[in-house]
């Protein structure tokens, strides 16, 4: 994949992995649009890199996808990439909590959200000479972590809806469709399930570009490599050893 020189959404581009990613991009001539819920933190992080532009969106909000999407066709009709980034998580124990509210909120912004936008810009990726659509799911897209129950199956879902994009448009578009499945990163996202223990955003940032302009579809990032091998060995090896790391 081409990565110079093209427009480019990143949702969720504020911080943490997603400023990560469009720092790296802009820096390659490429015009980056974050969006997020905030306006003040997007035009704070916009501030600190060139070619970056912001606009304020909740991408489980339909209205605000509309927006988005009237704002892109508008003024950005070269839109050739989409990285759906944006991303929540409850941290509780299916043994002493109640689920429903989590999950609705997790499967609302990691899962739905991510359908919803895609089916507003696929006709203008598909419109382009090549484009790329990459959704960031996680190593609990493979196995479930017990502290974060429902956010794994919301990642879960999203990988699962993301390999059957990906066969759904490999020969009918030019539109590549790419997963993104980090470990446990540093970032203020995942800083109450021990994310300092985790890998910089920026080493998510440069492994994502370096398999993106290889063409590799699904991408497994420090320790998810590893994992991903542990589980095709064994799934119950592979979750036991992921439960006790948390």
């Amino acid at each position: 994949m081409n990565i110079t020189n093209k427009t480019i959404l990143i949702t969720g581009g504020g911080s943490g992995i997603g400023f990560a990613i469009a720092k790296l991009l802009s820096e390659k001539n490429n015009h980056v649009i974050i969006t997020g819920r905030t306006e003040s933190k997007l035009k704070e992080a916009a501030s600190k890199l060139t070619n970056v532009s912001y606009f304020a969106t909740d991408v489980t909000k339909a209205a605000d996808v509309e927006k988005l999407a009237a704002y892109l066709q508008q003024n950005h009709p070269d839109l050739s990439v989409v990285i759906n980034n944006a991303g929540q998580a409850f941290i509780y124990e299916l043994d002493n909590a109640p689920a429903f509210e989590n999950a609705g909120a997790e499967i609302d912004t990691n899962y739905l959200s991510v359908i919803r936008l895609i089916d507003k810009l696929l006709p203008a990726l598909k419109a382009q000479p090549e484009a790329a659509i990459v959704n960031v799911t996680s190593v609990l897209a493979i196995a479930p972590s017990h502290d974060v129950p429902t956010y794994s199956s919301s990642k879960a879902a999203l990988h699962s809806y993301t390999q059957a994009l990906r066969y759904g448009l490999e020969k009918a578009s030019n539109v590549k469709v790419f997963e993104l499945m980090p470990p446990l990163v540093d970032t203020d996202f995942s800083a109450e399930i021990g994310g300092s223990n985790g890998i910089p955003p920026q080493q998510v940032a440069e492994e994502f570009l370096q398999a993106f302009e290889a063409d590799t579809f699904e991408i497994h990032v420090g320790f998810t490599a590893q994992f991903h091998e542990a589980y095709l060995k064994s799934p119950d090896d592979a979750f036991a050893m992921l439960n006790a790391r948390r």
